[in-house]
């Protein structure tokens, strides 16, 4: 038991919490535990759930309606004051939430200290920060879409245009450019369904959880989730303050899709190089140098590349920070904000600028087209005309490759030679293999669902678009 158990409150002390201390706060303490300077971030979704939860009161007879409206009018106000940029933030106040309402209840009295009524800061925080998040994947979600929606119309454009396939960066096979930017719409592709899946898994109301174990005044939780457009309340209270898993879930999407873009990066910073010179970038999205006047250098893509791996760090931190909590709420989570929003902001900032750039990348096929045929890139094509001949796969790999090791002995690519060089690695070779040694003949002889041809690649794009507008 206290031996002062009626000492007054220290003089000046503002804490909305501090009625069972007996001393003041240490400044450095005050100042290391506040994060009002982080979350107020979340203004105005703290506003939005205030307001479902002072509904909710009234409706349950908790607050008169005198009382509702007072609260209403005071905490649109205060949303007017910080959006116009004068409302007073205090680090003493810690939060977003108490800075609320101890505005709300300076500007209206009584009734703005009845706000609390029936929830705490754990579920508070934990509904604001759903809130927030599931809007952030909507406005995500349309940079994606528009980005999806550039990759195709390239696509189309140039479903046609052959390029050098590559495996460890060494031609393989023919392709088509179109062909291309569709494989990298299909990483988008799930990219976007797995943001979908986690706002649909994070769209659960914890709000009227409380700090743990709920609360004995007669709430209505149906109601608020339903006023905050949620698809019911969560199911349990101490999971519902604890977890930040639908956070995590969503670094790990951001992580993902970050991964991605970081790829087609790098793959258009080397497309774009003078040692391939298959697409150009246009000037406002490059930087020059400020001692080598011809440099042209592709910044943007460089800084998304970079970006992917401040954003798999936030995936870590998250991770990190839960993995030892126990049950409920602890302190540590007041960490979970800054890797949420950098995530979230480091993806949407990425994905605008590729959806940008993309329609405006200057496609150079003859360069392209010179080459997927400088690379012997229809070696498999002969191979596999062989094998159709009659030949055992391995022998027909070994004919082929001796051709090649003379092709580049002779300096000369497979269609260049005449049909006698050629038969002198396989009898077997008849006039109709030029057929398949020509680059277009190689891209349409892969006429099936996923193949590079360019009927399949108009195919597919069409249903690519088709997918974006269902």
């Amino acid at each position: 038991m206290s031996k002062h158990p009626n000492k007054p409150k220290p003089a000046g002390d503002s804490r909305l919490w501090g009625g069972r201390f007996q001393e003041s706060t240490d400044a450095f303490v005050q100042q290391f535990t506040a994060s009002e300077a982080i979350d107020r971030r979340l203004y105005a979704q703290d506003i939005q759930g205030s307001l479902a939860h002072a509904t909710m009161l009234c409706r349950q007879g908790v607050l008169s309606d005198s009382e509702l409206a007072q609260i209403k009018a005071g905490l649109q106000q205060i949303k007017a004051d910080i959006e116009a940029g004068t409302f007073d933030w205090s680090p003493q106040r810690e939060d977003v939430h108490m800075n609320i309402e101890a505005a709300l209840t300076a500007k209206i009295g009584a009734a703005g200290k009845k706000l609390h009524t029936g929830r705490s800061r754990n579920d508070q925080v934990a509904t604001d920060m759903r809130l927030w998040l599931r809007e952030q994947i909507d406005q995500i979600g349309g940079e994606l879409t528009r980005l999806q929606r550039h990759l195709i119309e390239q696509a189309e454009q140039h479903a046609a245009t052959i390029m050098p396939g590559f495996t460890h960066l060494q031609p393989a096979q023919p392709v088509t450019f179109g062909h291309h930017l569709l494989a990298w719409n299909e990483m988008l592709q799930r990219d976007a369904e797995r943001l979908r899946d986690c706002r649909a898994r994070l769209n659960y109301s914890p709000l009227g959880a409380a700090a743990l174990a709920g609360t004995p005044y007669p709430i209505d939780r149906q109601m608020t989730a339903q006023l905050l457009g949620f698809t019911a309340p969560t199911r349990n209270s101490l999971d519902s303050v604890s977890d930040r898993d639908f956070a995590i879930e969503f670094c790990a999407c951001a992580s993902l899709c970050l991964m991605h873009l970081s790829r087609m990066s790098e793959e258009l910073i080397l497309w774009a190089s003078a040692q391939f010179r298959f697409v150009a970038l246009p000037d406002r999205f490059c930087t020059g140098s400020s001692i080598m006047p011809q440099k042209k250098n592709p910044d943007v893509l460089e800084l998304v590349r970079g970006k992917s791996g401040r954003t798999f760090g936030s995936l870590m931190a998250l991770l990190t920070l839960m993995k030892s909590q126990p049950l409920a709420y602890n302190r540590d989570n007041q960490e979970d904000k800054e890797p949420l929003f950098d995530a979230a902001d480091t993806m949407r900032d990425c994905l605008r600028a590729f959806a940008d750039l993309v329609p405006a990348i200057a496609v150079d096929p003859a360069t392209m087209r010179a080459a997927a045929k400088a690379g012997f890139s229809t070696a498999t094509d002969l191979a596999d005309y062989l094998v159709r001949k009659g030949l055992a796969f391995r022998d027909a790999h070994a004919a082929v490759g001796r051709a090649v090791a003379h092709g580049i002995e002779q300096g000369k690519d497979l269609a260049d030679m005449s049909l006698a060089e050629l038969q002198e690695f396989c009898p077997q070779i008849d006039p109709d293999v030029f057929a398949v040694l020509e680059l277009d003949g190689s891209v349409a002889a892969r006429n099936h669902p996923g193949g590079t041809a360019p009927d399949q690649v108009r195919q597919a794009a069409q249903a690519a678009r088709q997918r974006l507008a269902d």
